[in-house]
């Protein structure tokens, strides 16, 4: 159909330079006054092949969109399923505390959060980028402005036709012998040419005016749809880039855990998580936040934010202090923490010889509660 449509273009152009000619070489009733504006022509003639360029160009986006979402799509259901078999062994094996099974839970999570952002944005390339794009594609004003091209196209030629036609008139009258009835002919021919000079120029002021807005907001829109899926893209991939490095975090961290443990894995099922105790005298502190020499109670500052995946772990942020009850071979220690106890990696925390006196009277104080 495209090669059909240029095929007719090359005809239409062919036909016109010949019109030209013909023009050029009868003209003696004043060339300037029946040949076509060329330069208006030719803007007109540009404007119509920019935009069509552009409309080939915002389709191209929308198929390249349209394709995206189709793949895309489909990976993120096999990652999802991927994901919830990870999450399901995790919570199955929360129970052993395997690393694998804390890390199984860590990749799940981390993955099924990222397939979220990945949902997000294929909507905002959909509905954002690709609709906006399809409706300037199919919209009245491009339509309405290339039929305005296509009759000052047909009109012109009617023209050029016509002028041709007085100028074949004009020579026959300079006979002597011409009648009367070739005089009027003649002045009817002329009429006629100037009525349609008038309407073709007006035409072509009209048709001209609707391509440069067409063109206009073509520019515009799509360089704003680039924009946005360009804005889209970078907060999915700077979202992700975050998941991924704390997922990192934490499997390094696991990592170290399980190789500096002294002990084999299987170690963890012995060792058991105590209930919250808040007896005074199981703290273990002097006034200054030290362990006690017969005690192996210790305060410690958070390091790294951990959280709780299982029943039994203890939630931490940075910069809090955690009073730690035990320290298992398996990496995993246990204390307590604004008056909630659990466990908890021992990478997270670093033992501190003292601890502000906030901590202290807090700490204090939830000690004296009774159970």
């Amino acid at each position: 159909m495209e090669a059909i449509r240029k095929q007719a273009s090359k005809l239409r152009e062919q036909v016109a330079r010949q019109q030209q000619a013909v023009l050029k070489q009868l003209g003696h009733f004043g060339i300037e006054t029946v040949v076509v504006d060329e330069a208006e022509q030719r803007q007109l003639q540009n404007l119509y092949n920019s935009t069509r360029t552009a409309k080939h160009f915002q389709k191209d986006i929308v198929r390249g969109i349209e394709g995206f979402v189709s793949t895309s799509s489909k990976k993120m259901e096999i990652v999802r399923r991927m994901a919830e078999d990870c999450c399901k062994y995790g919570t199955e094996n929360q129970s052993t505390g395997s690393p694998l099974a804390r890390a199984a839970l860590f990749f799940g999570n981390s993955h099924s959060s990222m397939e979220k952002e990945r949902e997000t944005l294929l909507g905002v390339l959909c509905d954002q980028v690709s609709e906006p794009l399809r409706v300037l594609i199919t919209g009245a004003p491009l339509e309405d402005a290339r039929h305005l091209t296509h009759r000052y196209e047909r009109l012109r030629q009617e023209v050029e036709s016509q002028a041709a036609d007085v100028l074949r008139r004009q020579a026959k009258f300079r006979d002597p012998a011409t009648s009367a009835e070739s005089s009027i002919k003649l002045q009817s021919a002329e009429a006629k040419l100037s009525e349609l000079k008038s309407a073709m120029m007006a035409l072509g002021r009209e048709a001209t005016a609707a391509m440069l807005s067409v063109e206009a907001q073509q520019q515009r829109i799509t360089f704003q749809r680039l924009l946005t899926m360009v804005e889209a893209e970078r907060s999915y991939h700077q979202t992700v880039l975050a998941t991924l490095e704390k997922l990192y975090d934490e499997m390094i961290m696991e990592k170290k855990q399980n190789e500096s443990s002294s002990q084999p894995i299987t170690m963890e099922k012995d060792v058991c998580v105590p209930t919250t105790s808040k007896d005074a005298n199981s703290n273990g502190f002097d006034n200054h936040g030290h362990a006690n020499q017969n005690g192996s109670y210790f305060i410690a500052k958070v390091i790294h934010p951990f959280d709780a995946q299982a029943d039994g772990e203890l939630g931490l942020s940075v910069d809090d202090y955690v009073v730690v009850r035990q320290v298992a071979p398996n990496g995993w220690s246990e204390g307590e923490c604004k008056g909630t106890a659990g466990w908890f990696p021992s990478a997270y925390i670093e033992r501190r010889d003292k601890a502000p006196a906030s901590v202290i009277n807090e700490e204090a104080s939830l000690a004296m509660i009774p159970n």
